[in-house]
């Protein structure tokens, strides 16, 4: 009795713990009424119970853990701390409880698991109740396996985790115990509930008599969509509305929620990848090269059976789809073929889309074997096809179909059409843009008429699908030209087509284990919805560089899709019959006669051969006057230009008839149906004319009139021709005049950019000077349309030549293409266009880029090159890599299909010779400028393994990687990287330099995007990981990122992202997510994208970010304006401010915004002398190098890391130099505010600026000298003295600029010399300075030699260092020098210290050779000066000096007596030459 008055006077948390049991039965009882009593979940008594609720459920006294399991149970639900127990707990119930007889204790254990999921603890509680299922105890896995059944059943789909419990199922129902069999039984059948048929392939490999009894099971099972019946606490809303919904009857929301919930998941991503690389036979690659065919084919049945796996891992193909495509394209054996084939598709549909990096490569291969008319092959090559179209986009492969349709093989044409319709089923009106749409609907259009049958009836099925996708609305203008009986059965077809993109994703794997059609199980849903959503890859890809590329639609309108302009998007009807009327034949001259008499006056026919002019005068105003009164449809157009070419025609000589009948030529141009045969009897005349000077105002006109009844494009090339066939330089320049004036009033498109090229070649070689500038006037309108790309034609001009025409592209830099006044009316309907503004500017911006001629260069990239850059001889790879580089620049713009040099290309990114690495990113940088939009077929295969070069350790191949990725990403947009799990992929390697980089880009690039894919989110666990990596720069990165990933992906998304991570690293991330969310930007909306870029045509959009990216774009442009004023004095931090708030509109968040308001340096107390102990005792390295390294970097940045606002810090070490000079435009402005942090942080501060002095940019090297000598200005002021090894880090550095080419830099370093005299000794600096006159520099070496000088004149000879004798020996040594600048600043400096010195001189130089004592007397001679003052004087007089410098900031060098001085600066500079 004495122990139980012990105990029961025990607080109730430690009768919990008591050893006997009565206590503890007795402490759970009091503690079930305490938490039952609590109403504060938040309340802090929770708290003193949260390390023993795991021993509530784990009594070892049956009784007890009853009434623990109730007091745990009531915990859990109440208490907001109860999540932290999660893992232990549930641990505890699988472990004590589960195995418990009573079944109220596993009743109870379930309901704990199960409250533990409503507080979103679901991922922790599946975890624990996985690792029970490996527990001996067949109760245990009873238990654990009911558990999570009821919680699916409960929560559903979406909280529980499928994929982990399907992976374990196949073992349940292979256990022993019958009661685990049959719980697998009841679980297997929840699940089918739930994902439907999409559990069947997982489950095709277990006993044949348990997957019957699931068949008839499932069978059962209701055909509604099944609701989760509990829900997350933060779901309680979404409950108590599904409960009025059911008590008003009305469930139709819900079933939409349903409908929503189902497809989600995909039987692919419920299975377990498999790796068959490792396990191809090691002879593979020999026996698919052998010559018997019996050998090849074992090798192919090898691959057969191992990619009959459903899923197979992810790794590097490359070689094995080659070996593949070898055969489907070359082998003989047709059998062989279909194995192949075969092959590939269980490659397809087992890699989805890590499969579409090598989609190009073969689609062209298997499109053209499709001459093989063998079912069986024809078969197989279906499949084949079908299962890589999934892997990728549309757009992709579009170039690759594209080309195959103009083969001349039936077969190919039918089956190529075929696939084209395949291709179609899967697309929405979303998905199909009409940029795609309109070349394949003007292939197919030839096809119709083609003389095969089944080639037209393939192409008729095409564009049916077509019609079925998008709509007549917009298939219709394509189709213009088609008479009604092929437009009728193009519509026939449509209504029969049935499409795939509305089907369900869970039929897919099913259907490639049963293995009908692996091919069309891959495509009847394989992928389902998902792959329907990549085939939108190509619109919202251009959508989002359309205003960079182009402004507004009309200019779009005349790309040449198919003959006679049918490409137009936006045609009327009756723009059919003109494009008709284009192929109306040649009538003969009696024809004509009889057509003309018929409408013109009887008189006017007979008087156009008068030999009176005036005749012919009065004749032509009524055969005008006749025009004008003529109907356009009854108007002969051929017959009347014919009359008027009738002699005389063209010869006129009577000015006034010739104005007549040109501007008749004009009126029948407008107003009739003028054919393009009928613009041919007459362009020869007015191209004679149009250099006339009376006459050549009307050639122009009906030239312009033509134009628009016939489309510029044809009428453009055709005059252009016929004014080079002539020796005339008047018609010539008056023609490419005319030409640039008609690209302004028609737009762009259509015009054959190689054709013109050709002709302005011949212009510019032209003897004639109008001649010349007529043909660079058109260049620069052309600039206005193409953008830089257009220079690259004209590099091999001469220098004078191409500098004229640079001077028109500057001119017509940032300009806009007007917008076009003519052409529109005829081939436009302003419905159409209006209601499609969305693709009006990716139509506009492809076309453009579409009409730069392209050279095929596949055939130049020999296996005898590709071998060549794979050598192992680094220098054989470099010849290898300089043949590409110069393939690339010959061609200028490319075809996309560049053969195997991808693979090559790919395999030296890896190289272990750096310059090799740089210089495959510089020509992969080349590649992308000359394929342009193209290059985004090979983002997978190619541009992923760019980013991969980003984590690299050297800082300048990161550089050259960054450069590279933006130029990609400039022709492709953002959607091709951010598809697909490629990107997440790279983002997960813990490498922080790629981390940093590739975050830096995203964070770059996201905020430009209205739209992502929805793969992005795969990123955000890796994201989160950032957020806690080791190395800062990686978390900076991460946070900066995390606002603009949120802007895309939404708050609710991001947070439910953090379920998976540990609480303490959960509750990290939710913070830094809430301080995210209030900083999101908002999207770019479509209006204010489009007119934030400056340009209508893609010029000036590719030019900007040759100097700058574009987010600095506004920055920089304000920038300028405050830099004169920085440069005038130090006292003008108001100025200076003004200029930084100009920078901050560029920055994103205003918690960024806030943190500028601190100051820029830090003092950190001693900070200075432990880096200087550190540096002295070879803790850190010595600041010493010819050329920084990345060590040296990032020591510094270390360094700074603790006394330089982290915001500047990214500033000053950021890649692009505008950053630079936004750095330095703050420390100008804080300098003044600051000077004690400036001081303290004044080695680092003269150690960065080194760096700055091997930077290209002049703008950041002139601001960084303009900084310095405020800088020394101030730290004289100050009384400051440099220490010794601020001045070793510095000055050498500083030294080196002496020597710049341009003579304000000099002018600025030697004053900046100048300056530092007054706060480091004199004879300290002058043996940096004689350093500098060792250098190859002839100029620094001449500098130097003068600023030793006047160090000398200055300070006297006691500045000469180690001894004047030695010093001045060093110096003579350069009177010999064989630059004259050089030998005339060595005697120069000499004749200074002979004119304060004396004779002494000559003692102290020592022997010199005839030649240059004789030269040295002769100076020293010409000068007649003698020394008039004594050094000791000079010294004596320095501190003087010292105190005039130091009280007028601006003053430059001064003599120390003025006596002295001005005698010696008259005499210095005389005798300076």
């Amino acid at each position: 009795m004495g122990d139980d008055s012990e105990w029961l006077k025990l607080p109730v948390d430690q009768k919990c713990e008591h050893k006997l049991w009565k206590a503890r039965l007795s402490g759970y009882e009091e503690a079930l009424k305490i938490f039952q009593k609590i109403k504060d979940e938040k309340s802090p008594e929770w708290s003193k119970f949260l390390g023993l609720i795991k021993k509530f459920v784990t009594d070892s006294n049956a009784v007890v853990q009853l009434k623990g399991l109730e007091a745990a149970l009531v915990y859990v639900e109440n208490a907001h701390v109860a999540g932290k127990t999660t893992g232990e707990v549930v641990s505890g119930v699988v472990s004590k409880v589960f195995n418990q007889p009573k079944a109220k204790a596993k009743e109870l254990g379930i309901e704990i698991c199960l409250m533990y999921i409503e507080i979103e603890k679901g991922e922790a509680v599946q975890e624990e109740l996985l690792k029970g299922l490996d527990n001996k105890n067949p109760k245990i896995i009873v238990a654990c396996v009911e558990t999570l059944r009821k919680a699916l059943s409960e929560f559903g789909s979406k909280i529980i985790l499928l994929k982990p419990i399907i992976k374990v199922l196949p073992k349940l129902f292979e256990s022993r115990e019958k009661a685990v069999r049959d719980e697998a039984k009841l679980i297997a059948v929840e699940i089918y509930r739930w994902i439907r048929d999409a559990l069947r392939p997982p489950l095709q490999n277990i006993n044949s008599v348990q997957l019957k009894e699931l068949e008839e099971e499932w069978v059962k099972l209701p055909t509604s969509a099944p609701r989760p019946t509990r829900f997350l606490r933060s779901q309680q809303e979404l409950e108590a509305k599904l409960e009025q919904q059911q008590s008003a009857g009305g469930d139709a929301e819900g079933g939409g929620d349903d409908g929503d919930e189902v497809p989600q998941i995909d039987a692919y991503e419920l299975l377990e990848a498999v790796e068959i690389l490792s396990k191809l036979p090691k002879d593979f690659y020999d026996k698919i090269e052998a010559k018997k065919w019996q050998e090849r084919k074992e090798a192919l049945e090898a691959v057969e059976v191992l990619v009959k796996n459903p899923k197979l891992e992810a790794g590097d193909y490359a070689d094995l789809v080659k070996a593949l495509k070898k055969v489907v394209g070359k082998d003989t054996n047709v059998m062989l073929v279909a194995l192949a084939a075969k092959c590939l598709t269980g490659l397809a549909v087992g890699l989805r889309k890590k499969f579409g990096q090598y989609a190009g490569h073969v689609v062209p291969t298997i499109l053209e074997k499709f001459k093989e008319k063998k079912p069986q092959v024809v078969q197989a090559l279906q499949e084949a096809i079908d299962a890589i179209f999934l892997t990728t986009t549309l757009q992709n492969i579009s170039e690759d179909v594209l080309a195959v349709m103009d083969n001349k093989n039936p077969t190919i044409k039918q089956q190529t059409s075929l696939f084209i319709a395949r291709s179609f089923r899967h697309c929405t009106a979303s998905t199909l843009p009409k940029s795609l749409l309109k070349p394949f609907c003007a292939a197919l259009l030839k096809h119709i008429n083609d003389s095969a049958p089944e080639v037209r009836d393939a192409a008729f099925e095409a564009l049916g699908t077509a019609l079925k996708v998008v709509g007549e609305k917009a298939v219709n203008p394509f189709l213009a030209d088609v008479d009604k009986l092929k437009l009728d059965k193009i519509k026939e077809c449509s209504e029969k087509v049935e499409l795939i993109h509305g089907k369900k994703a869970g039929l897919a794997a099913d259907k490639k284990e049963f293995k009908p059609l692996p091919g069309r199980t891959a495509a009847s849903g394989a992928a389902g919805d998902k792959d329907t959503k990549d085939i939108s890859a190509p619109k919202p890809g251009p959508l989002k560089k359309a205003p960079a590329a182009k402004a507004g639609g009309p200019p779009k309108k005349g790309k040449p899709a198919a003959p006679g302009g049918t490409g137009n998007t936006g045609t009327k009807n009756k723009k059919g019959l003109e494009t008709k009327e284009i192929v109306e034949p040649e009538l003969s001259i009696e024809v004509c006669e009889e057509k003309a008499s018929a409408v013109l006056p009887p008189t006017c026919i007979q008087l156009l051969d008068s030999s009176n002019w005036k005749e012919r005068l009065a004749c032509m105003e009524e055969f005008q006057k006749a025009v004008e009164l003529m109907d356009r449809t009854e108007m002969p157009c051929q017959a009347l230009v014919r009359m008027l070419a009738k002699k005389p025609g063209w010869k006129e000589t009577n000015f006034q008839v010739m104005q007549m009948k040109l501007h008749i030529v004009a009126l029948i141009a407008q107003k009739g149906n003028f054919s393009k045969t009928s613009a041919q009897i007459v362009l020869d005349g007015l191209v004679d004319k149009i250099g006339d000077v009376k006459c050549g105002n009307n050639a122009k006109e009906a030239m312009t009139a033509i134009a628009e009844a016939c489309m510029l494009p044809w009428t453009a090339e055709q005059v252009v021709s016929m004014a080079f066939s002539q020796k005339n330089p008047k018609n010539q320049s008056e023609t490419l005049n005319w030409l640039s004036n008609a690209i302004k009033e028609f737009g762009f498109s259509g015009l054959n950019v190689k054709a013109f090229i050709s002709n302005v070649k011949t212009a510019l070689a032209a003897t004639n000077p109008a001649v010349r500038t007529a043909a660079i006037t058109l260049l620069g309108v052309m600039y206005l349309y193409v953008g830089p790309s257009l220079r690259m034609f004209f590099e091999d001009e001469k220098p004078a030549l191409l500098s004229q025409i640079d001077a028109e592209f500057e001119k017509m830099q940032g300009q806009s293409p007007p917008a076009p006044t003519r052409g529109i009316s005829k081939h436009s309907t302003s419905g159409t266009d209006e209601g499609e503004d969305g693709d009006e500017p990716d139509d506009g911006s492809n076309d453009v880029v579409d009409l730069l001629p392209r050279t095929e260069i596949s055939d130049k990239i020999t296996s005898e090159l590709v071998s060549k850059i794979g050598d192992k001889n680094w220098k054989i790879r470099k010849e290898g890599l300089d043949e590409v580089a110069g393939i690339i620049n010959e061609a200028k713009f490319i075809q996309p299909n560049i053969g195997e040099l991808p693979t090559a290309l790919k395999g030296r990114l890896n190289d272990s010779n750096k310059i090799l690495v740089q210089q495959t990113l510089n020509i992969l940088q080349q590649l992308a400028v000359a394929m342009g939009p193209n290059i985004k077929q090979h983002v997978k295969n190619l541009g992923i393994p760019i980013i991969t070069v980003l984590g690299d350790s050297k800082n300048n191949v990161r550089a050259a990687a960054l450069a590279t990725v933006n130029a990609w990403a400039e022709q492709t947009g953002m959607k091709e990287w951010l598809e697909g799990e490629d990107l997440s992929e790279e983002l997960k390697k813990e490498n922080p330099f790629l981390r940093q980089e590739l975050l830096g880009w995203l964070a770059e690039k996201l905020p430009t995007l209205r739209s992502t894919p929805t793969d992005l989110i795969l990123c955000v666990p890796h994201l989160y990981s950032c957020l806690e990596d080791r190395n800062g720069d990686v978390r900076k990165k991460a946070q900066d990122a995390l606002p603009f990933f949120m802007m895309h992906l939404g708050y609710e998304k991001m947070a439910k992202a953090t379920g998976k991570l540990k609480p303490t690293s959960k509750d990290q991330v939710l913070a830094m997510l809430e301080k995210a969310k209030a900083n999101m930007p908002a999207k770019p909306a479509p209006p204010a994208k489009a007119t934030s870029k400056p340009m209508g045509g893609s010029a000036p959009a590719k030019f900007q970010p040759a100097s700058a990216p574009a987010e600095d774009s506004i920055s920089s442009s304000a920038e300028p304006k405050p830099d004169p004023k920085k440069a005038k004095a130090p006292g003008l931090s108001s100025k200076a401010k003004s200029a930084q708030g100009k920078k901050v509109p560029s920055k994103t968040s205003l918690k960024e915004d806030e943190d500028k308001s601190g100051p820029i340096f830090i003092v950190v107390p001693n900070g200075k002398e432990q880096r200087m102990k550190d540096e002295k005792g070879l803790k850190v390295l010595k600041w010493n190098f010819t050329t920084p390294r990345d060590e040296y970097i990032e020591q510094l940045k270390t360094q700074m890391s603790s006394c330089v606002a982290k915001w500047l810090q990214d500033e000053m070490f950021h890649s692009d130099f505008q950053h630079h000079n936004k750095a330095l435009a703050v420390m100008v402005d804080h300098l003044e505010s600051e000077k004690e942090g400036v001081i303290g942080c004044l080695d680092l501060i003269l150690k960065w600026l080194t760096l700055r002095f091997f930077d290209t940019n002049t703008s950041v090297l002139m601001k960084a000298l303009e900084y310095l000598k405020l800088l020394f200005t101030l730290l004289s002021e100050e009384e400051y003295h440099l220490t010794e090894s601020e001045a070793s880090s510095f000055i050498p550095y500083l030294v080196v600029k002496v020597g710049e080419p341009k003579d304000v830099i000099r002018k600025d370093v030697r004053a900046i010399l100048n300056r530092m005299c007054l706060v480091y000794p004199a004879s300290k600096m002058f043996p940096f300075i004689m350093e500098g006159t060792k250098s190859k520099n002839s100029k620094q070496r001449a500098e130097c030699l003068e600023e030793l000088g006047c160090l000398v004149e200055s300070y006297g000879m006691n500045v000469c260092q180690p001894t004047p004798g030695k010093a001045l020996k060093e110096i003579a040594v350069h009177i010999g020098d064989r630059d004259n600048a050089v030998r005339n600043a060595a005697l120069n400096t000499i004749v200074t210290v002979y004119n304060v010195h004396g004779d002494q001189v000559f003692k102290l130089i020592g022997n010199l050779s005839e030649k240059d004592m004789s030269m040295l007397e002769e100076r020293i001679k010409r000068s007649a000066k003698r020394p008039s003052a004594a050094p000791i004087k000079q010294v004596e007089e320095k501190p003087q000096r010292a105190q005039n410098i130091s009280s007028n900031a601006n003053m430059l060098r001064k003599g120390p007596a003025e006596d002295m001085s001005s005698k010696l600066k008259i005499m210095y500079r005389t005798y300076r030459m």
